[in-house]
C-alpha cells in the first residue's frame, strides 16, 4: 500500500520561507520507471484545492502561474521523498498543503495536472500559515 506523509509546514512571516517533505513508501522512484507523477495541492479554507507544483519521472516540473518563480518542486529518488521549496511566501500562499502521486496513463508527463482527479494517492497533509 502506498503511503506519502508530508512534513516541513508550519507558520511564518511573508517574506520567508519553507521547505516542504513528502516520505513516499510502498513503492519506489526508479530511474528506469518513469511513467508516475507526483504532485503537490493545497486547498484553503473555502477555497477549491489548487494544483501547485507537479514533476514526472523524467523530472519535468510544471507550476501554478501563483507561485512561478517562488516555489520549487525536486525529488530524491534514493531517499523516495519530494520537496516543495517555497520562497518568498504570501499570505495568499496559506492552506494545507498536500503530496500527491500517479501513475501510468498521462502521468509520464503529468498530463492530469493541475487537476487532481487522477491522483490516485495522497497524503495527510500540512499546514502552512503565512503571516503579514
Amino acid at each position: 500500500q502506498v503511503q506519502l506523509v508530508e512534513s516541513g509546514g508550519g507558520s511564518v512571516q511573508a517574506g520567508g520561507l519553507l521547505r516542504l517533505s513528502c516520505a513516499a513508501s510502498g513503492y519506489t522512484y526508479t530511474s528506469y520507471y518513469t511513467s508516475y507523477c507526483m504532485g503537490w495541492f493545497r486547498q484553503a479554507p473555502g477555497k477549491e484545492r489548487e494544483g501547485v507544483g507537479a514533476i514526472d519521472g523524467n523530472g519535468r516540473t510544471q507550476y501554478a502561474d501563483s507561485v512561478k518563480g517562488r516555489f520549487t518542486i525536486s525529488k530524491d529518488n534514493a531517499k523516495n521523498t519530494l520537496y516543495l521549496q517555497m520562497n518568498s511566501l504570501k499570505p495568499d500562499d496559506t492552506a494545507m498543503y498536500y503530496c500527491a502521486a500517479a501513475w501510468g496513463g498521462r502521468s509520464w508527463y503529468c498530463g492530469g495536472f493541475p487537476n487532481g482527479a487522477e491522483f490516485g494517492y495522497w497524503g495527510q497533509g500540512t499546514q502552512v500559515t503565512v503571516s503579514s
